[in-house]
């Protein structure tokens, strides 16, 4: 009997054991699972704060990148104006620079008129240096605009008066100029000064 009651109480034990066991799995598996939906749940409850912090992130990046290409484009803008600043600067100082032997010869004319004794010397000398002005202004593509004799045309010509035209043919015609005008590449750099016949 005693034997009995050792194997029964061994049999007891090992249930007891079993029983154990299977409590402390069932209760590790009830951990686990009460892990996984509280992960779950705080999963889903950092989602909008990922998200959030992501679009922070997002519109950061997006306001840098705004500000970059806004200076950027300042720059350029900064620079451009400079660069055509400079570029007409060196235009006009070409110009000039091709205006300094004009200017040069007419001070050698004005040195000898006093001393000249020949006009016809002296009037064939600024002849000179008006040819060597035209030349140079027609070189710069600057032209006398030819007015004479030509029909009026607003866009080309002030009138400064009318007058009546002494032969019909010339009606609506400049028959004299006070002012000439100037063409600067086909533009009109200034209009010619005129009287024009009625």
């Amino acid at each position: 009997m005693s034997k009995e009651k050792e194997v029964l109480h061994s049999e007891n034990e090992q249930n007891a054991d079993q029983n154990l066991e299977n409590e402390t799995n069932a209760s590790i598996n009830e951990n686990e699972e009460a892990s996984q939906q509280e992960e779950k749940e705080l999963g889903s409850a950092n989602e909008p704060d990922d998200k959030l912090a992501e679009l922070e992130r997002e519109k950061t990046e997006l306001q840098d990148k705004y500000l970059r290409l806004f200076a950027e484009f300042e720059n350029f803008r900064r620079r451009t104006i400079l660069e055509k600043e400079d570029l007409r600067k060196q235009a006009n100082k070409n110009v000039f620079e091709e205006l300094l032997p004009v200017v040069d010869d007419f001070e050698r004319g004005l040195e000898t008129i006093n001393k000249a004794e020949d006009k016809a010397a002296l009037e064939e000398g600024v002849r000179l240096i008006y040819q060597k002005f035209i030349a140079l202004l027609e070189k710069k593509g600057v032209k006398v605009m030819e007015s004479k004799e030509q029909d009026f045309d607003p866009e080309l010509h002030e009138a400064l008066t009318k007058i009546p035209a002494p032969d019909k043919k010339l009606s609506g015609k400049v028959i004299d100029e006070i002012e000439k005008g100037y063409m600067l590449h086909d533009k009109v750099l200034r209009h010619a000064k005129v009287v024009v016949a009625e």
